[in-house]
């Protein structure tokens, strides 16, 4: 029969057995560390214990359990000072001279420490105090505790890990329905080409998803900053806070510092501001207040309102690109219909004049342009030529153009000089034009017996006359100042020449002598397009004026920066 000693033995086993089952497989710390204390405190009939977890930044520690007179109260944060050596023991006395314990522990000096640690890392220590009977714990109890110590270490260690585990499950959760979330509203994004729809959504997303009931969305797209989406806010910020939100960092987290900076932040309430980029450029910010559950804002939130922003922020974009794009098709639909109108202002095909070679054209470098030429009839049976360059490109000076085609079409059937015609065009113009608007015009007629041409020339580039017996042309200069700068105060001078077989009559715009080479270091100029009349001039009047045009895109490698309209005319 087994002697009382062995039957304690084996009882002492069966209740480590047990008690490593149920600790080892629980998964909630405090039930370890009551039981912990209760069964050594039990089982030695011990009146005071306490348990204390160690900081391992801090290294101080925290009281987690306490039973019995003048120990020190859970929560209360001691101090102990030890060495590496007593952190390997697995008991030591309270006496011991290694330890510095302060005197308000009130263990008075009695009791064990028992170290909680795993292989690696110590997590504290249970204190035991004297048995009721103030006898000292004998060898037995000690390893008895000190395999309860162990076993409830792995078991404090295994929680903690279990714990941690379901803190990582926890996040990652989050992060897959926060990436649900954002994969779905990036498909409703990806549909909207409505700004009010993606303004809408967004707001939808910042009450419902993340609870925020104050926000602004404030996107700056080069011209302005326009306040997106909005809620809650007192009042839109001013102009001069505007600039200052964007001058922040991409995240930041609002303090009183910056609320002093920016009073706009602390009216409102704004506890984060987020700035997003596009294109490398600080395109718009987001300011967020309290949560209505009144959760802070972690790293975890202000990345999901940065990637929601980020959304919100690309589709904004995506709508304005494709605003741009109908607007730029609509404008090159209109485009392409002003250059059909203007070229039909222009004539086609060149009339044809007994005695005369005649060529014309008219190279705009936009789709419309501001030159213009024209060639027709009078009704003595004369001919006007006429060609003008207005200031500028594009559409402005294509209506100006076309203004000056009706008035000189308006002017021909009268029976006018062409001097005072000239100063009518130029009133007219002036009074119906912007300041910075003006145009550049010479007109001729050639009279009915084909010989006489007479002209004014309105600061124009001056035409060249080559005469058949001269190694060098004459210019038409005579006139008086540009149409449309000024009213008109001194009459525009009439000037004739008498045209002979072989002679040549080349009207040009300044696109024709400011032609710029590859380098844009030097212009084509008067002196190239004189030399190159005189090289030519046994050619026909088309084949003169393809010769003016390869000289020209020759020199600047056929890169046009203004217009080119010539009128070349070769008496037979």
């Amino acid at each position: 029969m087994p002697s009382i000693e062995e039957r304690q033995n084996r009882f002492e086993l069966r209740t480590l057995l047990e008690t490593s089952r149920l600790l080892i497989e629980s998964q909630d710390p405090d039930f370890v560390l009551n039981n912990l204390l209760l069964i050594t405190m039990g089982k030695m009939l011990i009146s005071k214990a306490m348990i204390l977890i160690c900081d391992p930044v801090t290294g101080k520690y925290t009281v987690k359990r306490s039973k019995g007179k003048g120990l020190p109260g859970e929560g209360e944060e001691l101090s102990i000072g030890c060495s590496a050596d007593v952190l390997n023991q697995a008991a030591i006395s309270v006496d011991d001279s290694s330890l510095d314990i302060p005197d308000e522990w009130g263990t008075d000096n009695d009791g064990l420490l028992f170290n909680l640690r795993t292989t690696n890392h110590h997590l504290g220590f249970l204190y035991l105090g004297k048995k009721g009977n103030r006898l000292p714990l004998n060898e037995i109890e000690i390893e008895f505790t000190e395999s309860l110590v162990i076993i409830s270490s792995v078991a404090i260690a295994n929680s903690r890990m279990f714990k941690e585990v379901q803190s990582i499950n926890r996040r990652l959760d989050r992060k897959v329905h926060d990436l649900n979330t954002l994969l779905e509203l990036s498909k409703d994004f990806n549909m909207m080409v409505s700004m009010d729809d993606i303004a809408r959504t967004f707001k939808f997303a910042m009450l419902g998803q993340m609870l925020i009931r104050t926000f602004f969305f404030i996107l700056d797209h080069g011209e302005e900053k326009t306040t997106i989406s909005v809620s809650g806010i007192k009042e839109i910020p001013s102009d001069e806070t505007e600039e200052l939100l964007f001058d922040l960092d991409q995240v930041t987290y609002v303090d009183d510092e910056l609320k002093k900076k920016i009073p706009f932040l602390e009216e409102n309430d704004i506890r984060l501001l987020i700035n997003l980029e596009f294109q490398g450029k600080k395109t718009a910010v987001v300011g967020v207040g309290a949560r209505a559950n009144q959760e802070g804002y972690g790293e975890s939130e202000a990345n999901f309102l940065q990637s929601l922003g980020n959304l919100a922020l690309l589709s904004i974009q995506k709508t304005l690109l494709l605003e741009e794009r109908i607007e730029k098709e609509r404008l090159e639909e209109e485009l392409n219909i002003a250059k059909t109108i203007q070229q039909g202002l222009l004539p086609n095909p060149i009339p044809t004049i007994d005695a005369f070679d005649i060529a014309a054209i008219n190279v705009s470098s936009r789709q419309v342009g501001g030159d213009y030429f024209d060639i027709v009839q009078t009704p003595d049976d004369g001919h006007l030529f006429a060609i003008a360059d207005v200031t500028g490109k594009g559409i402005p000076a294509s209506l100006l153009m076309a203004n000056l085609q009706s008035m000189l079409h308006a002017l021909m059937p009268m029976d006018i000089q062409l001097n005072d015609a000239t100063l009518r065009i130029n009133d007219i113009i002036y009074e119906n034009t912007p300041s910075d608007k003006f145009i550049t015009f010479f007109w001729g007629k050639m009279d009915s017996d084909r010989r006489t041409f007479r002209f004014v020339n309105a600061g124009h580039n001056p035409p060249f006359l080559l005469r058949a017996d001269k190694s060098e042309p004459d210019t038409l200069d005579e006139g008086g100042v540009i149409l449309g700068a000024m009213p008109s105060m001194m009459p525009y001078e009439e000037a004739s020449v008498e045209l002979n077989k072989g002679d040549i009559m080349v009207m040009f715009t300044d696109g024709v002598t400011e032609a710029m080479n590859i380098e844009q270091t030097e212009e084509y100029e008067e002196e190239r397009l004189a030399e190159c009349i005189v090289k030519n001039r046994s050619l026909n009047a088309q084949d003169l004026m393809q010769a003016i045009i390869d000289d020209i895109n020759e020199f600047s490698q056929n890169i046009q920066y203004d217009d080119i309209t010539m009128i070349v005319l070769k008496v037979r």
